[in-house]
């Protein structure tokens, strides 16, 4: 980005809506270095959005051994971060309202630094299971909560700022997936040193979000007094959870099973991949370099999609052109897995690439805060719990069936649903608009 357009992003929001007008009236003491601290804390935090459990993937064999897992456990660790994700999700909409979305990020951030902190030190399979849940719920609130914090302070950059995380994101999954176990080795091979290093990036992460939340919660309380003197009300006295019947909108019901799908085709990707190159003949390193490929993909084009869909009334022929690359690399691999690999995994990373579309969507799916909290938790939780099943649902039918043909049929079968509800989800509305809400 240019000097310029970080300095346009610092500016305190426009009002474009009544909705927005009370964040809006405070900004005379808005600090001019709250727009700055800002991105970096927007940044820090999208880092750390998936190390916990990408880092966990890298020495899950490792650790598994360690603790003395048995089965059961390890597969219920592996399926935990969805759910997490789902039943911790729920809870944003209800905190943002009680301490504001800053306040809550930052929490998020301390919890992911202190369950990252715990969990190598654990000495049983439920302590780390219960540390790695404390990291899990911090992710979950920060993933609902950062698309509030975007369309909050940078209402018209929207696509950009979306764009920037989601490749802050995308770069600290794949660094996790990439670095993890070279770390391990460098600091003397133990799997606890090599899960706690993790940590420091999660404390440095809090770091700018304390004075982001403090600056943010005075000037909230005095924009809802300046609201309730305006109305000649008690300040407080203003309904906190003003905003959008959710279930109403047909658009958030489009974006959670978008989201839902896009996310089930993501952890397939991440879960199956190397598995599906190698019973096709390539070498475990090199399925492996290929995961990573797929992973990195989602770097540079999480930045530019979000900036391209910001930019368009309707989204939805972003979404089926994401869709139709996932089609064929799955009918690449059907057909010559091992010949074409590289080709697969390179349409598969463009595909997946789902997901900061969706996010931006999310932004600009809804007119107020209001709105995009609620929007940004349904899609999100719902989309996490419909995620859950896909990866066991394709383990058991490479079990039973001996091959990935059928797997490989069900993963692309999903991929038409996903393009129809991303073109429904694309369309120039609003939540506030179908529930018949004014702004």
């Amino acid at each position: 980005m240019s000097d310029e357009e970080i300095q346009t992003m610092s500016r305190p929001p426009v009002a474009r809506t009544r909705a927005d007008q009370r964040f809006s009236s405070s900004a005379h003491v808005t600090p001019t270095w709250l727009g700055p601290v800002l991105i970096v804390g927007i940044v820090l935090a999208a880092l750390n959005l998936r190390p916990a459990i990408t880092s966990l993937g890298a020495l899950f064999e490792e650790t598994r051994t360690g603790l003395g897992m048995s089965g059961t456990v390890a597969g219920l660790i592996t399926s935990v971060p969805a759910l997490c994700f789902a039943v911790f999700g729920v809870t944003a909409p209800r905190l943002s309202r009680r301490f504001g979305p800053a306040a809550v990020v930052c929490a998020g951030m301390a919890a992911v630094a202190t369950g990252l902190l715990i969990r190598p030190f654990a000495d049983s399979a439920p302590a780390f299971l219960a540390a790695s849940a404390l990291s899990l719920a911090g992710i979950a609130v920060t993933n609902v909560l950062l698309p509030v914090i975007v369309k909050r302070y940078f209402p018209d950059r929207v696509g950009t700022m979306t764009g920037l995380y989601s490749m802050a994101l995308a770069a600290g999954t794949s660094l996790a997936a990439a670095a993890t176990v070279p770390m391990t080795a460098a600091l003397g091979g133990s799997w606890r040193t090599g899960l706690l290093v993790w940590a420091v990036l999660a404390l440095a992460a809090v770091l700018p979000w304390l004075p982001i939340a403090r600056a943010s919660r005075r000037a909230e309380r005095a924009a809802a007094a300046q609201e309730a003197a305006a109305r000649g009300a008690v300040p407080g006295s203003v309904r906190a959870d003003a905003g959008p019947k959710i279930v109403r909108s047909r658009t958030a019901w489009a974006l959670a099973c978008y989201f839902g799908l896009q996310a089930t085709g993501a952890y397939i990707t991440m879960g199956w991949l190397p598995q599906i190159f190698r019973d096709a003949g390539v070498s475990a390193s090199t399925s492996g370099v290929l995961l990573a490929v797929t992973m990195v993909m989602g770097v540079p084009l999480a930045f530019v999609i979000p900036g391209l869909a910001g930019r368009m009334k309707n989204q939805g022929a972003i979404a089926a052109a994401l869709g139709l690359f996932g089609l064929v690399g799955y009918l690449g691999l059907y057909l010559a897995p091992a010949a074409g690999a590289w080709a697969w995994a390179l349409l598969l990373g463009v595909s997946n690439c789902a997901f900061p579309l969706v996010i931006t969507l999310i932004g600009l799916r809804a007119k107020s805060p209001a709105g995009v909290v609620k929007l940004s938790a349904f899609a999100q939780c719902t989309g996490y719990l419909i995620s859950i099943p896909g990866p066991l649902l394709i383990g058991t039918l490479y079990q039973h069936s001996g091959g990935w043909d059928l797997p490989l049929a069900l993963m692309a079968g999903l991929l038409v649903p996903q393009i129809a509800l991303g073109i429904l989800a694309g369309r120039d509305r609003t939540i506030e608009d179908e529930c018949g809400m004014r702004d």
